[in-house]
């Protein structure tokens, strides 16, 4: 049995994928084996024919219609093969030497992690938040959306959201990690079905944790190794990587629309029968708000 199977879902992101492999293949490690899968959700910019000419070693799945996140997640699964852990890794990272050895050995030595991620750094030299989150209740998406998170960046009542309470340079539970960088025990994945497809873009990685978390699982934040994330590059959506994404207009349009769509979702599944009618009506009201005025500046 291998170690690690690693899935990436690539969408016309060619040249971000081809460095995120290739910083794979220098992950040399005597102490652990793994496989990379790469499924290619109908690219039109030749990703594929890429991948097949230069990493032959690598698993390609070439989907011919765009499956999404989850969708694609789910497509790369049924191509590993039995291995102690699977990662999710986003195609446009790039792994430093040794990470998914110490992640295993951190998995390894904590039974109790259904996932766990490792610090992940932009090139403005910050965390990516998305990677250490609380989950967004009507409360804490309040407080990181009105901006009072961003005044008491440290205080537990005002920053639910980010976690931003928690010491980012010790290892701790958290209940939130992104897709980006996601390993996850396969037992703890089958347990829950791996990916919902409910969730076609943004909002998969909440839903999976909230339901590990939901089975008793445990998912972690470790900050002893770091990668590389550029964000947002497929979705074009984010001011990390704008400056670099392959995104079109009409692709960002595409992507906001998911994003506030996985939030409504994620809502009416986790939260709507347990709040009363007006505060339902009020988060209803605030994404679609919210959501107009990202449409309008892009």
């Amino acid at each position: 049995m291998i170690d690690i199977s690693i899935v990436i879902v690539n969408y016309n992101t060619k040249k971000f994928l081809s460095e995120t492999l290739a910083s794979l293949e220098h992950e040399v490690s005597k102490k652990i084996s793994f496989e990379v899968v790469v499924v290619d959700n109908a690219s039109s910019d030749e990703s594929a024919e890429m991948v097949k000419k230069e990493f032959p070693d690598v698993t390609l799945v070439a989907s011919r219609k765009n499956v999404g996140f989850a969708g694609g997640n789910n497509l790369g699964i049924k191509k590993t093969n039995e291995s102690r852990y699977v990662l999710f890794l986003n195609p446009d990272t790039v792994i430093k030497q040794g990470v998914l050895e110490y992640m295993t050995t951190f998995m390894d030595a904590h039974k109790d992690a259904g996932a766990a991620t490792c610090k992940l750094v932009m090139a403005n030299g910050k965390i990516d938040d998305a990677t250490h989150r609380g989950f967004p209740t009507p409360w804490n998406s309040f407080t990181h959306f009105s901006g009072l998170s961003k005044l008491f960046p440290h205080a537990k009542l005002f920053s639910g959201y980010s976690l931003g309470y928690k010491d980012l340079n010790t290892v701790h539970e958290i209940d939130a990690l992104a897709g980006a960088f996601m390993i996850v025990r396969r037992e703890a994945g089958e347990k829950i079905g791996w990916w919902d497809e409910d969730y076609f873009f943004y909002g998969e990685d909440i839903e999976f944790c909230f339901r590990l978390k939901e089975n008793g699982w445990k998912i972690y934040y470790v900050p002893d190794v770091e990668i590389f994330h550029h964000k947002g590059v497929t979705a074009g959506i984010r001011k990390e990587s704008k400056d670099v994404t392959t995104a079109t207009k009409e692709r960002k349009l595409f992507a906001t629309k998911h994003r506030f769509k996985a939030m409504k979702i994620f809502y009416d599944k986790h939260y709507k029968n347990k709040y009363p009618f007006f505060v339902n009506w009020m988060v209803g009201g605030g994404i679609s708000l919210k959501q107009w005025l990202t449409l309008r500046s892009i």
